[in-house]
């Protein structure tokens, strides 16, 4: 990008939607998708003479998430008006927390997307709650109709997780809030859907460059509207190479240029200039005086560490010692959630084969839970029957190939791994049988028997294919390893 020494600084600010059934500060449900305005109430709709109450399972949830990621929790917080103007902030404040949030001094580490056997330590700043604002839906094709406003998402529960500018690249962004979502969706605290507006990312971002023996910085810009982490990334990727031509061409610095925010246009690929950023004064914080000041007792801050159990680092660590996965194989598993977790070890207690019931898991049981479009505890085949189907394939019993039409009919009539087979006609074939059958081929064919004395072992293929055709029951491996002992005996 450059011939001068340049360093990306970046933090970020992740609004995450805690899942409650109701709203921060009144009973209105926070269910997703539901008709515009009909999930609102005075109190959300910051009418006249209502007053809020606080939802306690919020709090709760904010405490896990805050032990989580390695914060404190104060003894006391509280509550801030934040003054500013939306048009779908009714009340023309958000309740927020200011200068005492419910969680503080934490810290992420992530793996360096650099190099895989080191790890970044990112800090986070705090974590606070807030109420969320409404929707605003605008005529993006013609840019002529009204805006309508939907003001059901109003007072939704937020928690807003705010890291040092510790990260480097867009890359480390990317493992970072993966790392987090996996963190938020083990405890269960939101269900990270970005395109349902349950899990949003700010970013902020500016560059640092040494030029004539001093070190300047770029203007500070925030980026927003980005739906995906992959937008998240490319977004970045952009805006580092838009500050840095910006920075040749006018020379610039954060002394300049007050901080601003651009949005970020998926199609063009590129970020535009919305506003310039307001500072914290600008948002004349004061303390919320209908809301009293929480306390929150050691007990309490105890009572919720014992619940989050083992977190998903941990959990990845452990699958490959204990198991001896690939730290990939180990990650796409921990991925998909506890019961996924759950699912594996139990198939894996049951077969005695690990690595083959990651394999079954990532390839055959996550490709049918996308298909049916259902998750892991409602699926059909239960982790002791594909633990029980795949105990056979590891004994010899059955191949693969079969084993994946046993697989296939256990889905389709709900029958246990012994009534599929039934069902399909597969047998075990013992040994004698194998032989057998074996000696049978070897003497109607003398040719593969010279090819294969002769050096070409891969002659013996021709004649596995002969063994299914009498016998679809017998196992390929096995009836290699019967061929090549009978000719070599």
């Amino acid at each position: 990008m450059s011939t001068h020494q340049v360093t990306t600084v970046i933090g970020l600010e992740v609004h995450v939607q805690l899942k409650t059934k109701t709203k921060l500060f009144c009973g209105c449900s926070t269910e997703f998708g539901a008709p515009p305005n009909t999930q609102v109430c005075p109190v959300c709709l910051g009418l006249p003479g209502a007053l809020p109450v606080i939802n306690e399972a919020a709090i709760d949830l904010a405490i896990r998430t805050g032990l989580a990621i390695n914060c404190s929790i104060p003894e006391m917080t509280k509550w801030d008006r934040k003054q500013y103007f939306y048009p779908d902030l009714p009340k023309g404040y958000q309740i927020s927390q200011f200068d005492l949030p419910i969680c503080a001094d934490g810290c992420l580490e992530i793996v360096d997307p650099a190099d895989d056997e080191s790890t970044r330590h990112i800090g986070i700043i705090r974590a606070h709650l807030e109420e969320d604002a409404g929707k605003s839906m605008h005529d993006e094709v013609a840019g002529k109709s009204d805006t309508r406003i939907d003001l059901n998402r109003c007072g939704t529960p937020l928690l807003e997780i705010v890291s040092q500018p510790d990260l480097r690249s867009p890359a480390e962004v990317r493992e970072y809030l993966t790392q987090l979502k996996l963190i938020l969706m083990h405890l269960d605290v939101s269900d990270c859907e970005m395109q349902e507006g349950s899990l949003r990312v700010d970013a902020n971002v500016n560059l640092h460059i040494e030029t004539d023996g001093k070190k300047i910085a770029t203007p500070i810009v925030e980026v927003k509207n980005m739906n995906s982490f992959r937008a998240v990334e490319r977004a970045l990727e952009y805006e580092i190479e838009r500050q840095y031509i910006d920075w040749e061409a006018d020379g610039l610095t954060i002394d300049d240029r007050a901080k601003t925010t651009r949005g970020w246009d998926d199609s063009k690929e590129r970020t535009f200039v919305q506003r310039e950023k307001e500072e914290s004064a600008d948002y004349r914080y004061f303390p919320d005086p209908d809301l009293l000041p929480i306390r929150i007792p050691a007990e309490r801050i105890e009572q919720a560490r014992l619940t989050l159990g083992e977190l998903p680092q941990a959990t990845i660590n452990r699958l490959q010692g204990q198991y001896g996965l690939k730290t990939y194989d180990a990650n796409v598993i921990v991925n998909q959630g506890p019961a996924m977790i759950a699912y594996f070890e139990r198939a894996t207690e049951v077969s005695g084969d690990a690595k083959r019931s990651s394999s079954w898991i990532q390839q055959d049981v996550m490709r049918t839970l996308k298909e049916q479009d259902t998750t892991i505890d409602a699926f059909a085949v239960s982790s002791e029957q594909l633990g029980g189907l795949l105990k056979r394939v590891s004994a010899g019993e059955i191949d693969n190939a079969r084993a994946r039409d046993v697989f296939a009919y256990m889905l389709e009539h709900n029958v246990t791994v012994e009534e599929a087979m039934k069902s399909l006609g597969i047998e075990k074939v013992d040994s004698s049988e194998l032989d057998a059958l074996c000696q049978e081929l070897l003497d109607a064919n003398p040719q593969v028997v010279a090819d294969v004395q002769g050096g070409k072992v891969q002659a013996i293929g021709a004649l596995i294919g002969q063994a299914k055709k009498k016998n679809p029951n017998a196992n390929p491996g096995k009836v290699r390893e019967t061929l090549l002992r009978l000719i070599q005996s």
